[in-house]
């Protein structure tokens, strides 16, 4: 019988995940009884350091760690012992293999395998809180959970994107991604024992080893979802971000194709933050993958309102090759992830016409940006143009309101074609020497953006994508 199974569940998953890696194997079906006795003896020897660890030290940030994921268990709780003598063998309990004289075996909660062993909610994240009234039937001391997964759910932390109060996981179609986003995070577990989380200099969040994960996998189409949460004693909380299953396709149509790099690279320059010494507080790496990630509340920054906040930008200074890269990145997103086929160069001509022939193009591009986004707005200005160059005796056909519809009306996937709509008619106009932004480009800028277009899409701002990552604390849902 397989000493551990891989369930649908995302906890479970990433811990049986962390297990497979901490056990130095590549599929969980490989871990044997020996590996479970292995990996428990790392659990025990690092929960127990961590438990009794001085709050000066950079081992008590581990146990921060687990006071987020476990705030009543033994390892945790405010009246633990200090000496670890005596609290070694309550943790080495929790691991135990089953004995046949605890009882009748029950199907395991998380996998079905047979379990004597029930663990109630100190042990296990996000089952109830202290406010909430105990879910069980009444006279059942708990869920019953088998040896490896009661391993697994305690070798969580390993496997997730942990801060001080929040774990992150994943799960995902491809089993390789998700084993990769577990050994990087093993790696980064070992970093957070030895230095703390202030001794860790770091750029990258979650969603950016997911997508290097993904990258690295190389499984093409693949959804992919993130679970953060914290699970406190109070007002535990759970947030899910997925990505579409063609952003690794995408991923990949940028990383082999020159225009793309650079509209990619200028965004992660973009959204680079820094503070007053210079050094980084948000890194363009990490922030440019959260784009690719929704909320599953809908409170997420989509990839192209952020990239038609930058073309919009009147205080922008973009070179007109820069545009057009991040003008082709928009549209390529759109047309690789969200399966969207545009021609929107007859309306765009109209509008760039327009804006170009006036008295004040200035004062025409303020008004089409003020309209660009409205459909309302949006169509009284295509009518305004329309009628003002049938009136100047435009030379070409100009595009009509047939053309206007996919643009106007209120039909999935308008708003997203008004903001593509705008990177186009920007770059129509900065082609014909009408000034969209109020600075000129920075050539230094430019020859550093020349520099970094060689380098992959997801490559972390000035460090290796392993050796350190931005910790950061996930405000409540």
């Amino acid at each position: 019988m397989t000493a551990l199974l891989v369930t649908g569940q995302p906890l479970q998953r990433a811990g049986a995940w962390a297990v497979t890696v901490l056990a130095d194997r590549e599929d969980p079906n490989r871990v044997s009884e020996a590996d479970l006795d292995a990996v428990s003896s790392v659990l025990v020897a690092d929960v127990v350091a961590a438990a009794t660890a001085a709050k000066d030290t950079s081992r008590y940030d581990w146990w921060k760690v687990l006071f987020a994921l476990y705030p009543n268990s033994k390892a945790t709780h405010s009246k633990r012992t200090s000496d670890p003598l005596v609290l070694r063998p309550d943790i080495e309990n929790l691991f135990a293999p089953d004995s046949p004289a605890a009882g009748p075996a029950r199907p395991c909660t998380f996998c079905g395998t047979g379990a004597t062993v029930v663990w109630a909610k100190s042990n296990l994240p996000l089952f109830d809180t202290s406010k909430a009234l105990n879910a069980l039937p009444p006279g059942v001391a708990g869920w019953p959970v088998c040896r490896g997964c009661r391993i697994a759910m305690w070798a969580l932390p390993y496997g997730a994107w942990v801060t001080a109060g929040s774990a992150t996981v994943l799960s995902c179609e491809n089993d390789q991604a998700e084993w990769e986003f577990a050994r990087r995070n093993v790696r980064r577990a070992r970093r957070v024992m030895q230095a703390g989380f202030t001794g860790m200099t770091a750029t990258a969040r979650p969603e950016l080893v997911a997508l290097t994960a993904l990258r690295d996998a190389a499984g093409g189409l693949c959804a992919t979802t993130l679970w953060t949460f914290k699970n406190d004693n109070q007002e535990p909380w759970l947030r899910v971000t997925r990505t579409r299953r063609a952003v690794p396709a995408f991923l990949a149509t940028v990383d082999g194709n020159a225009p793309l790099r650079r509209g990619w690279h200028l965004l992660r320059r973009a959204l680079t933050r820094y503070d007053a010494q210079g050094r980084i507080t948000a890194g363009g790496a990490s922030e440019a993958a959260r784009l690719l990630f929704e909320a599953e509340d809908g409170r997420s920054r989509p990839l192209l309102g952020q990239l038609h906040r930058l073309l919009a930008d009147a205080g922008g200074s973009w070179s007109l090759r820069d545009r057009e890269a991040l003008a082709r990145l928009a549209f390529t997103y759109a047309e690789e992830v969200f399966g969207m086929e545009t021609d929107l160069e007859p309306v765009a001509t109209l509008i760039a016409d327009w804006i170009a022939r006036g008295s004040s193009p200035r004062g025409r591009l303020a008004e089409y940006r003020k309209a660009a986004l409205s459909d309302y707005q949006l169509g009284g200005l295509l009518v305004q143009a329309y009628t003002r160059l049938q009136l100047d005796g435009n030379a070409t056909p100009l595009a009509g309101p047939e053309l206007w519809k996919p643009l106007i009306q209120r039909r999935p996937r308008a708003w997203e074609q008004r903001m593509l709509l705008f990177a186009q008619v920007s770059v129509l106009l900065q082609q014909r020497g009408v000034a969209v932004s109020e600075k000129a480009a920075d050539p230094k800028q430019e020859r550093e953006i020349d520099a970094l277009t060689d380098q992959p899409a997801l490559a972390v701002d000035g460090e290796d994508e392993d050796d350190g990552y931005h910790d950061y604390e996930m405000g409540q849902a």
